[in-house]
């Protein structure tokens, strides 16, 4: 199953649900009596670190965690008494003042940037409906630091969102909106979202006796807990993810939305996900403190054993101090009142013993150099502006340099010694492309069968699929077949299963139209284009109903229920009612959660058959998903529906309860087909693999995809060679895990001992799955796995979940202290850092 395909979207089974008491309620177009009882936060941000107030307390305090500035300012500090000077005053204090002040300035100049642009953000304007001089309402434009929770907001195509936002209504007739969350996540393409269909048509001043109730905020940009409470209404309307748009995305290809404000300012998600400016810290400024306390420890030692000697010359000539230069105890130039000799601020031996001890301080001061500190900063504006301004760190296609967002870590680039990485859109293009399929156990892969679709079609879909003609003469023709039942109900699947908007626009052909399938998952995109390209095309989507052009006829399907992917099922289902008023279950998913929910009863031999290719598609380096289908009786259906309704509207444990219900419909399929998908490497990538191996550099990649597919981009993009000895950890069960960690134990520590020079030993790669590193994390077999994985040059998780992924990593991080480098979705840029004399390429994400 495509590890992107809603894995990391979804809430987890053990994410706290949201309870009665925790809600929040907001009364729509009501910000008055929604913020009487409970001041909600206002809509001004705040993202920069300092006040004029504040910032020479803050910014000193930042800096003396370096604890060489604290020695060089207790060495100013002493220099300033005149029984302990031994430079110029304002000589010893220069030093460590100049640094402070390039370091302030750096500082100030980069908070000044983000109150520029809190102070732009927080001034945009946003449309607000407000009532009028004559009793009704209208929008007028508002500052956005001025926007209130509850407040109705109208954004425009391309606005920004200035707050998170419950949709009411968009532009659209069917209630859909898109938004581009390049500014949340990082991914550009585009996200459909919903208005329930019972606030679509009623004006928004209308509304005022609505009543949403939501979770309190949370960081969780991908899940909403909500119920909306209308006047006339006797249910609850249940709110999701799929119904609140957040602040920082913005509206795209829709002309307007309306929505109420449910979070706002600090409190809206993009915010609590903000964690503002830390002060970075490199590990060689890290050395580097704990280098000065040795330093310290060592002057101390010094300057104690000079004031002990001097105690003892001291005590030892106590007699002749009289006439000593430096210790004589009377002032023979100057009298008193009686004629006696004024005394020379002599304090007696145990005095004398303590001021030298702190003069020898001064003196022994050059052993932590302050010239370092200076060279250092210096130093890292070189490397910065070198970096930023070398043309082989540019972008054309998106026209962007390479950014140095922090100064004080760029030693660290040359130090990473091993790199974790997701696969789908940071090796990979997450561009996917229709390959091939097997449909009722027949394999149709053959690409020599593949041509590019033909025919007089009114419908041609943006992204272009290669057509089998077999498939295609048996779907024109073999209607009548069993063969041919089975394959329009597989393509009917791929058109009616999924989340995917559809967006028709006029083509160059003025007989022709032109559909852009908009989604969250590149999977259902090109599953999609792959049923329009075969005669099964989306053409409209609403949240109650969807319009198939089937073969060349318009039907409409109405959707009566969704489950949408989740990581605990690995599957999505919908319910569709058919135009022949039957009731059909939709499934697919990855085989390893599809066939336990298959009927393996019917048609064992197509089973077989589908595993058979399954494989073979996934050694091909191909994504794959299986398909499933049941038609539900009228009992089952109404049983459905209202298990669904109690549980889509409760506030306590309401994702449980989903996930229960789906489980209880999800059962007994028939198994249609399956499909293989293909993601293309980004440019590059094989090469920059390589070279991170060349330099030292251990590269880890961790995916969700099947083992076979795994292995196989891992030869594509050389992080496997055939050179390599492949350890496998393929468990089913915890005694089988066992004995495959002591049989890898044993294989590692054989091939260690061929040989002692690093240059002529075996490489080794281990291969691990999912389901071992269940066992693994919930027994004490970690250290074992730590000690195969630190003798591996490359290791490849396969059909892991996200918490996995944080799991491994921390399993590094937290038993060596190599510097470490861990990349999720999003872009990356290959950047080529020169570190001494050998070229390390550094993975680092925009």
């Amino acid at each position: 199953m495509a590890e992107d395909h809603g894995s990391s979207r979804h809430m987890s089974a053990s994410q706290k649900e949201l309870g009665d008491e925790d809600a929040r309620v907001v009364r729509v177009g009501d910000a008055a009596r929604t913020n009487e009882r409970l001041d909600f936060a206002g809509n001004a941000v705040r993202t920069a670190k300092y006040s004029p107030l504040t910032f020479l307390p803050r910014n000193l305090l930042e800096q003396f965690h370096r604890l060489a500035y604290v020695y060089f300012l207790v060495i100013a500090v002493l220099n300033q008494l005149p029984q302990l000077a031994v430079f110029g005053r304002g000589a010893s204090v220069m030093p460590l003042a100049f640094v402070l002040a390039v370091t302030a300035v750096k500082d100030a100049y980069e908070d000044w940037r983000r109150h520029r642009s809190d102070r732009a953000e927080n001034g945009r304007l946003a449309a607000v409906l407000s009532p009028d001089a004559a009793g009704g309402a209208q929008f007028l434009p508002t500052k956005w630091k001025h926007v209130r929770v509850g407040d109705v907001v109208r954004v425009v195509s391309d606005e920004s969102l200035p707050a998170d936002m419950v949709l009411l209504a968009t532009g659209e007739p069917t209630g859909v909106a898109y938004v581009q969350t390049l500014n949340l996540d990082g991914e550009s393409n585009l996200k459909t979202r919903y208005a329930k269909q019972e606030t679509l048509s009623t004006p928004p001043e209308r509304l005022a006796s609505a009543v949403i109730r939501c979770e309190r905020p949370n960081r969780n940009i991908y899940g909403f807990q909500a119920n909306l409470e209308l006047e006339g209404e006797s249910r609850r309307i249940p709110l999701g993810p799929s119904n609140i748009v957040l602040r920082g995305c913005e509206l795209k290809n829709t002309a307007w939305a309306v929505g109420v404000v449910v979070y706002a300012g600090r409190e809206t998600k993009a915010m609590l996900n903000n964690a503002g400016a830390p002060k970075k810290r490199s590990r060689l400024e890290t050395h580097m403190n704990r280098e000065t306390l040795f330093l310290s420890a060592i002057l101390v030692v010094l300057c104690t054993l000079v004031a002990a000697l001097s105690g003892v010359w001291l005590h030892t000539h106590e007699e002749e101090l009289e006439l000593a230069q430096f210790f004589h105890k009377k002032d023979y130039l100057k009298r008193d009142d009686n004629n006696d000799y004024e005394n020379y601020n002599y304090y007696g031996i145990a005095a004398q013993i303590v001021f030298i001890f702190l003069m020898a301080v001064i003196v022994f001061q050059i052993m932590i150099p302050i010239s370092l500190y200076i060279s250092m900063e210096l130093v890292r504006l070189g490397q910065a502006y070198f970096m930023i301004r070398d043309t082989k760190l540019f972008d054309e296609s998106s026209n962007t340099r390479f950014q140095c967002r922090a100064l004080n870590i760029n030693e660290d680039l040359g130090q990473i010694k091993c790199i974790f990485s997701d696969k789908t859109g940071t090796l990979t293009q997450n561009k996917m492309e229709f390959r091939c399929a097997n449909i009722d156990g027949v394999d149709y892969s053959d690409i020599a069968r593949q041509r590019p679709a033909e025919g007089d079609r009114i419908w041609a879909p943006k992204i272009s699929v290669n057509t089998d003609q077999e498939l295609v003469k048996l779907i024109r023709d073999g209607g009548d077949t069993e063969q041919g039942r089975q394959t329009r109900e597989f393509f009917l699947a791929l058109a009616t299963c999924n989340t995917i908007v559809p967006m028709v626009t006029d083509g160059p052909d003025p007989k022709k139209k032109v559909i852009d399938y908009q989604g969250e998952s590149p999977d259902e995109q090109a599953l999609v284009s792959a049923a329009a390209a075969y005669g099964f095309v989306l053409v409209e989507r609403t949240s109650g109903h969807i319009v198939i052009d089937v073969l060349g006829e318009k039907q409409r399907y109405d959707v009566l229920g969704l489950h949408e992917f989740d990581s605990d099922r690995k599957r999505m289902s919908v319910i569709i009612g058919c135009p022949d008023k039957s009731v059909k279950l939709f499934v697919k998913g990855a085989d390893s959660s599809m066939f336990e929910v298959i009927d393996k009863m019917l048609n064992s031999d197509v089973i077989q058959a589908t595993e058979k290719h399954l494989h073979s598609y996934s050694s091909l380096g191909l994504r794959t998903l299986v398909i499933g289908m049941r038609e539900l009786s009228q009992e089952e259906f109404q049983e459905w529906q209202m298990a669904y309704e109690k549980a889509s509207t409760a506030l306590l444990g309401r994702g449980n309860l989903l996930r229960g219900v789906a489980a209880d419909i999800e059962r007994n399929l028939r198994l249609l087909g399956a499909s293989g998908i293909e993601d293309k490497l980004q440019d590059g990538v094989p090469e920059a693999i390589e070279k991170l191996r060349e330099a030292g550099i251990k590269v880890w990649v961790l995916t969700g995809d099947k083992q076979e597919t795994a292995i196989s981009i891992g030869y594509s993009c050389k992080l496997l060679t055939r050179d390599m000895t492949q350890i496998v950890i393929n468990s089913r069960s915890r005694d089988s895990c066992r004995r495959s960690l002591d049989d890898a134990i044993t294989m590692v520590n054989k091939y260690q001992s061929f040989s002692t020079d690093p240059q002529l030993r075996v490489p080794l790669a281990l291969i691990i799955d999912g389901n071992s590193l269940v066992y693994i994390f919930d027994t004490d077999w970690e250290e074992k796995l730590f000690e195969i994985a630190i003798a591996c040059d490359v290791v490849l998780c396969c059909r892991v979940a996200p918490l996995q992924k944080a799991g491994i990593v921390d399993l590094i991080k937290k038993r060596t202290s190599d510097m470490t480098l861990a990349i999720g979705d999003g872009m990356i840029c290959f950047v080529i850092f020169y570190f001494r004399t050998s070229a390390i390429l550094y993975l680092s994400k925009i």
